[in-house]
């Protein structure tokens, strides 16, 4: 299987890619992990990445596809793959779909997690953490015993800047734009497909392993 995971920070990405790496045992492939192995590894690349990354400037489409490239010969992606955070662009998927039509391979399928904006907004800025001891909470769903008060140590919850409604809001409306293109270019190909994310994280999961095996049927 070969897997473009889509879906808004927030809307619980991260679990469903690992959930579906370990089933079909194909790699998860975040181009944030790539980022970080070829920094750690201090490639050509990665100094390259860095060197924007420093700056807090983002990285060169030319640097991340060269990077995703890379990634995609090597030996564990063979039965497939599973993408996140790739391709970000109209660019970037046509480059994906030319170096994948080099091995006779292609997409099966764009996999878009759906979430209302609201509704991540309200997971995201109901959370709060412990500076002392790093417990987490959310007010809504896992909330601690005293409104602002860590269960376990006593100290004062915070929340991370990450987590405030209006950094929330900005990172939602720079995916919406970025990837409203995306899923019209996969919708067109017939590639797209889309769970709903609101409902509970195994549903979610069996809902994409029914769309999975029916994409799996089709070849």
């Amino acid at each position: 299987m070969r897997i473009i995971l889509l879906g808004p920070p927030g809307a619980g990405k991260g679990t469903q890619a690992q959930s579906i790496s370990n089933k079909y045992n194909i790699p998860q492939i975040s181009t944030g992990d790539i980022f970080r192995k070829n920094i750690a590894g201090g490639t050509e690349l990665g100094i390259l990445a860095k060197s924007y990354m420093d700056k807090g400037l983002l990285v060169p489409d030319n640097v991340t596809i060269d990077l995703v490239k890379n990634r995609l010969k090597e030996d564990d992606t063979r039965n497939g793959f599973l993408l996140d955070g790739f391709p970000r662009t109209i660019h970037q998927a046509e480059v994906l779909e030319a170096l994948l039509k080099e091995q006779s391979v292609a997409i099966d399928v764009a996999l878009q997690i759906e979430v209302p904006r609201e509704f991540i907004i309200q997971r995201m800025t109901g959370r709060r953490v412990c500076p002392n001891c790093g417990a987490s909470y959310h007010l809504e769903f896992n909330p601690p015993m005293l409104r602002s008060i860590c269960d376990d140590c006593g100290s004062h919850l915070i929340q991370r800047e990450d987590d405030k409604r209006e950094t929330v809001v900005e990172r939602l409306e720079i995916y919406d734009f970025q990837t409203a293109p995306l899923i019209a270019y996969y919708t067109e190909k017939g590639k797209l497909k889309t769970v709903d994310g609101t409902k509970a994280i195994n549903e979610v999961f069996e809902d994409i392993i029914r769309i999975l095996g029916e994409a799996n049927d089709h070849h």
